[in-house]
């Protein structure tokens, strides 16, 4: 039989010590032994283990001066006392004290296994409606997680821009979780019963966008047989969201400005024109003001957009809500995988609030669900964890460019000065250098879609 439980023996009778440690192991438990109270509460604080066993009476303390340290864990151990002087008013003191479960001298050994097993499959149990019950505590607003201030002033700000029917501008960095806030803006509104579409701008060859979005006539192009509705008509009465919208081509964003103003789209090889009542709401995480000043965005269409504008913020301005969502993932993860994972190590938990995530939520999942996978005890350890965490904790997204320009020998007049373009480009290298060459993460700490780094790069 095979264990992955992890159990603390504090006992001073060497014999005895060894005698359980020996039938522990053999039933598969990971076992640490010691002999007095003041190494058991060393260990403790290294690493919490999933029972404790001590005896009651120790050399300089008894095993009832443990439970205090177990107060500081973040997942408490079950605890077995054993003592040679048992007695009613003792196992009372015991529980009172925060054991759960009293044995006297001598054991039984298949008693005390027994027992060793019960308490471990409670503690399982007690967690798992721990964390579902966490679950249900978190609060959610339209299936997004966050109770820190960034985002509680946030889903106000939903709450007010949806009753609204302009169209709204969705900002914020890769991973931050964009779409859900588009999701939550059509949910709240009065539109919440009509349809929802979604299209990837970014996604989208731009000899094929107009059709996509206004749909075509019959004939209209070669392989164009029949009349074909587009995005827009589709999303009549409801929302579309045009996802990494800066990618969008000048020509289109043209047309898409006349659709937010009067409503009115002309399909492609269509005499006619059609009305459509659609909110539109665009979300990318591009910075859309400098784009409008390299010329890459159209200016009218932005100050369109920036009516109503939300700014998702990173995980890294969000405190605890790394906590709660790591939580969040490791519990479906479970259910989805059939693992009875019961939480992360304080270490662990540790490890992860000291990160910067670049990647923000979409990283912390992924990197939850790979340390999950390849957990082979009831906590998450940092052995687990990606090895960027651990060995970065201190790592900072992209800095925006001006930040960024390294220090300039000389007196600081403008002849001294690099051109931005030399320092766009000497920083994006500089990135790419950091990342090992991993296009996709440079794309996101920089903030730009890998199709736009291409494009600079070239």
């Amino acid at each position: 039989m095979t264990h992955s439980e992890h159990i603390l023996l504090v006992e001073d009778d060497r014999g005895l010590r060894e005698l359980l440690q020996e039938e522990l192991e053999a039933e598969g438990y990971r076992v640490s032994a010691c002999a007095d109270a003041e190494t058991g509460v060393q260990l403790l604080h290294k690493q919490t283990p999933d029972l404790l066993v001590s005896d009651l009476r120790l050399p300089g303390a008894d095993g009832l001066s443990l439970l205090p340290a177990l107060r500081q864990c973040s997942m408490p151990p079950a605890v077995l006392i054993i003592t040679a002087f048992g007695s009613v008013q003792q196992a009372v003191k015991a529980l009172q004290a925060g054991a759960d479960d009293f044995l006297t001298k001598p054991l039984e050994m298949d008693h005390f296994l027994l027992t060793v097993g019960r308490l471990l499959e409670n503690r399982r149990l007690r967690n798992e409606v721990q964390h579902y019950r966490s679950l249900l505590a978190v609060e959610q607003f339209n299936g997004i997680i966050g109770q820190s201030p960034a985002m509680q002033q946030l889903f106000h700000q939903i709450r007010q821009i949806a009753s609204a029917d302009g169209p709204v501008l969705v900002q914020g960095e890769s991973g931050t979780g964009k779409e859900l806030v588009a999701r939550a803006l059509h949910d709240q509104s009065a539109r919440r019963d009509g349809p929802y579409m979604v299209v990837n701008c970014g996604g989208i060859p731009s000899e094929l966008m107009e059709s996509e979005f206004f749909g075509h006539a019959a004939g209209a192009f070669t392989g164009a047989r029949n009349q074909r509705a587009g995005l827009f008509q589709q999303a009549d009465g409801g929302t579309l969201l045009l996802d990494e919208l800066g990618e969008m081509p000048l020509a289109l964003q043209a047309k898409l400005l006349r659709v937010l103003q009067d409503g009115k789209l002309r399909p492609v090889g269509s005499d006619h024109e059609m009305q459509v009542d659609v909110r539109i709401i665009a979300a990318t995480n591009r910075n859309l003001t400098e784009a409008v000043a390299d010329g890459s965005f159209r200016e009218d269409l932005f100050y369109r957009l920036e009516t109503f504008a939300l700014q998702v913020p990173p995980l890294r301005a969000r405190g605890d809500d790394v906590q709660r969502l790591a939580e969040f993932f490791l519990t479906r993860f479970n259910a989805r995988q059939q693992r009875r994972i019961q939480g992360f190590s304080d270490a662990a938990l540790a490890a992860l609030q000291r990160y910067a995530f670049p990647g923000n939520v979409r990283e912390l999942q992924n990197a939850v669900e790979r340390a999950a996978t390849f957990c082979d005890t009831t906590l998450i350890e940092v052995r687990h964890l990606p090895q960027r965490i651990v060995e970065h904790p201190t790592e900072q997204p992209a800095m925006p460019l001006a930040e960024a320009t390294p220090t300039l020998p000389g007196d600081g007049e403008a002849g001294d000065l690099p051109s931005l373009e030399t320092v766009q480009r000497n920083y994006i290298h500089q990135v790419l250098q950091a990342t090992g060459g991993n296009k996709r993460r440079a794309a996101d700490i920089l903030g730009i879609t890998r199709r736009t780094l291409y494009r600079w790069l070239e």
